[in-house]
């Protein structure tokens, strides 16, 4: 019965996607307020069909600004998306992947390298798409863990909250904390042994991994965004890494160890129509 469920949950994202993809790809060519609004509808919907019951603790900053998340996979990306019209900061080899290169591109998501010399230019990249009002989630320990920790947050990736939204100076970067906990399986606590079943780390292949995740669920996801910082806030990048990746730990472990209470829910679309409004004028 694993086997079958899996199967055809696979069957019906393949074909969600394949019918969303030129609608996407329309929407990000001509600059439409539907190329927020789609992912957001559609990563809401794999999480239900992937059987991943998301439960939000406070609310996403509205407006442009960049979301500093702990990282344990590939289920981060319909996690996060699918509470709020966001686009996500990755490696630049992310973008060459077959099938799911393509989605990150159609995400809108902003490529980086490793490479000194293109830091400026991607920083700055990175600063149009916050003045626009976009909400950019940035996975700040540049890599994945097992699920049952946070690994330290790497403050050179927080460059593009060091200049101000706009040429004035009078608005800093917001930096909201995201904390993400892999919380349950099939309803009760899931133990440290099984979130590798779910998390995406190491040289784990990515097929058969998604496979086997997709036979061993339904899970349950904790997400708790923090309150904002901005650099002003902490006095440097380097502690503002620091704040932020403090602020994460804190939320996995309480989320880890049951002490708060998460009602199952997304944030309403007028907060989300907010979001798409604030700093450009359009819909989310």
């Amino acid at each position: 019965m694993a086997t079958l469920r899996a199967a055809c949950i696979l069957i019906v994202f393949a074909l969600a996607t394949f019918v969303l993809l030129p609608l996407q790809w329309l929407a990000v060519k001509l600059h439409l307020p539907a190329r927020r609004r789609i992912p957001y509808r559609y990563h809401r919907f794999v999480c239900r069909l992937f059987g991943v019951r998301v439960s939000a603790i406070g609310f996403p900053v509205r407006g442009g600004a960049l979301m500093a998340a702990n990282h344990s996979g590939w289920l981060d990306i319909p996690i996060l998306s699918g509470l709020a019209p966001v686009s996500f900061i990755a490696k630049g080899e992310v973008g060459g992947w077959p099938f799911f290169g393509t989605l990150a591109r159609l995400q809108r998501t902003v490529f980086v390298s490793r490479e000194r010399a293109n830091a400026l230019q991607e920083r700055e990249a990175i600063r149009r798409r916050l003045a626009e009002g976009d909400a950019l989630v940035l996975f700040a320990e540049a890599t994945s863990s097992d699920g049952n920790r946070v690994l330290p947050f790497r403050s050179a990736l927080l460059a593009a909250a060091e200049r101000p939204l706009t040429e004035t100076g009078t608005r800093p970067v917001p930096v909201q904390p995201v904390s993400i906990a892999l919380v349950g399986l099939h309803g009760i606590p899931m133990g440290r042994e099984n979130r590798p079943l779910f998390a995406w780390y190491g040289d784990m292949e990515l097929v058969p991994h998604l496979w086997e995740a997709l036979k061993t669920g339904p899970i349950d996801v904790t997400v708790e965004f923090h309150a904002p910082l901005t650099i002003e806030d902490a006095g440097g990048r380097k502690q503002l890494a620091l704040r932020c990746e403090a602020m994460v730990r804190a939320g996995v472990i309480r989320a880890l160890s049951g002490s708060q209470n998460a009602d199952p829910a997304h944030p309403d679309d007028a907060l989300i129509e907010a979001m798409g409004e604030a700093g450009t004028g359009e819909a989310a």
